[in-house]
């Protein structure tokens, strides 16, 4: 991609396989004061060889053998990462027939995993590879731990395909410091027999007094057989299902905003302007209206028929088991959207996911990169997507001709895509997690009555997110 495309599109958002080794391996010596509760603790490591190594490998030790090292969250179950190393690194192998090169990483639970990263490369550890939080990649970037991979990009030549919240996802300070290889959307996911039996239309949960008015309808139809009629989260992340609330109405996180003390032009942020207050009182009314929030995640408990509407990620399906896939969409219905507060208002979605990187430390640096993009080869890379329940960042896996065998396994699978256009992420800058919590907050006094109101609460928490700006 031309350089001064790429520049164009950084200011308009920057603004089956074979394990051969599991090995123990503790956490580093040299932690940090915030990492000490967890040095004694154990995580798994994996050795990966090329696949058509034999055991005895007695012809590698005529090439040059080289191992490159990663450090990646865990996804949730161990070992699930190898599903999409191993035939990659078999390519890397056959493009290098001079080298021998094995993979060797260890996974880290995802609330530990930030931490781990941050102390380990701080340590100088000689890492190749990692996994990294889409809003984690400006700390870490800040933080010089990360290689800039803007020359890279741009020799790939394969920006062009990713959808353009995903490659700004991928920014931190016009610079590209990681590939955002997957991500997910949010939608609404409901029985379709529990809201026939209450008489609830599908269609009128599309707009917000739709939604507040089909919710009290199934709780009353109901009763204690379910929790509430819809799905309200209340748990750590619940401004994660704000934040599409706020953007459908035209409004930001943060803003770019000039006079900054010591930055010239910096981050300010404008969550609390008349959109933030517009969509915190949407939640208000729900609560309002008798709907209780919940610590619980909500799918499983979707899945378990106690809430008979929840907005769920696009991991849905991947709580019943495959085999009821083929009719899965005979019992559960999907709308690809929030609510919204009028028909004529485009509706809007949070997307996650995580970006491979490499580190500074990298020894080799070339090898690691080239390694990530035979990840995101759409041969390679599908299997992976469909097997773990996660959207594609690229169109050819996503609307392109490589997406027809995800279409074809994956219930919902291009009602969910459809939203990815419409879907914004979360700011990447350093600060971000401290604004999160503030919003949080804010979020929970509206949940348990102490706000005075969604303005009082909202700016309050932005006065303290401006502090923290540095304004």
């Amino acid at each position: 991609m031309d350089r001064v495309v790429v520049m164009l599109l950084i200011m308009v958002f920057t603004m089956p396989t074979i394990v051969h080794s599991v090995l123990a391996t503790t956490a580093a010596t040299s932690l940090s004061d915030d990492t000490a509760n967890i040095q004694s603790k154990i995580y798994n490591s994996f050795t990966l060889l090329p696949s058509n190594q034999s055991t005895g490998i007695s012809s590698a030790f005529e090439k040059n053998n080289v191992t490159l090292k990663g450090l990646f969250d865990n996804l949730g179950d161990s070992g699930d990462y190898n599903q999409l190393f191993q035939p990659a690194l078999d390519e890397l192998n056959e493009r290098h027939p001079d080298m021998s090169i094995r993979l060797q990483y260890t996974e880290f639970p995802y609330d530990e995993t930030r931490i781990q990263l941050l102390d380990r490369l701080s340590s100088g550890n000689p890492v190749d590879l990692v996994s990294v939080d889409q809003i984690w990649l400006g700390e870490f970037a800040e933080k010089g731990l990360l290689k800039n991979l803007t020359s890279e990009f741009e020799q790939w030549d394969r920006m062009s395909d990713l959808y353009q919240a995903n490659l700004a996802g991928s920014i931190y300070n016009n610079t590209l410091y990681g590939l955002w290889l997957w991500t997910d959307v949010r939608g609404m996911w409901y029985w379709k027999d529990m809201l026939q039996q209450a008489g609830v239309d599908p269609n009128s949960l599309k707009t917000w007094d739709g939604y507040i008015a089909s919710a009290v309808k199934l709780k009353e139809f109901f009763g204690d057989r379910v929790v509430q009629g819809v799905h309200l989260l209340s748990a750590s992340y619940n401004v994660d299902v704000w934040y599409p609330y706020l953007w459908m109405l035209g409004g930001e996180i943060l803003e770019l905003r000039q006079g900054h003390p010591t930055k010239g032009a910096y981050w300010f942020p404008a969550f609390n302007n008349s959109e933030g207050i517009r969509a915190m009182d949407f939640l208000k009314k729900q609560v309002d209206a008798g709907i209780e929030p919940s610590n619980q995640t909500g799918e499983m408990e979707f899945v378990n028929r106690i809430f008979p509407v929840v907005l769920g990620g696009s991991w849905t399906p991947y709580y019943f088991p495959p085999e009821s896939w083929p009719t899965l969409e005979q019992k559960i219905g999907f709308i690809p959207m929030f609510p919204v507060p009028n028909s004529t208002i485009p509706t809007s979605t949070m997307m996650g996911g995580w970006a491979l990187a490499v580190p500074s430390s990298s020894q080799n640096s070339d090898l690691a990169w080239e390694l990530i993009t035979i990840m995101a080869q759409p041969e390679i890379l599908s299997p992976f997507l469909r097997d773990m329940g996660y959207l594609p960042t690229q169109h050819v896996l996503g609307d392109g001709p490589a997406s027809q065998p995800l279409k074809e396994s994956v219930p919902y699978y291009e009602e969910m895509v459809s939203m990815i256009s419409l879907g914004g992420s979360r700011p990447n800058i350093p600060e971000y997690s401290e604004i999160s919590e503030y919003i949080h907050q804010a979020i929970q006094q509206v949940y348990n009555g102490t706000a005075a109101s969604s303005k009082d609460v909202l700016d309050k928490a932005a006065a303290k997110s401006a502090q923290t700006l540095g304004w």
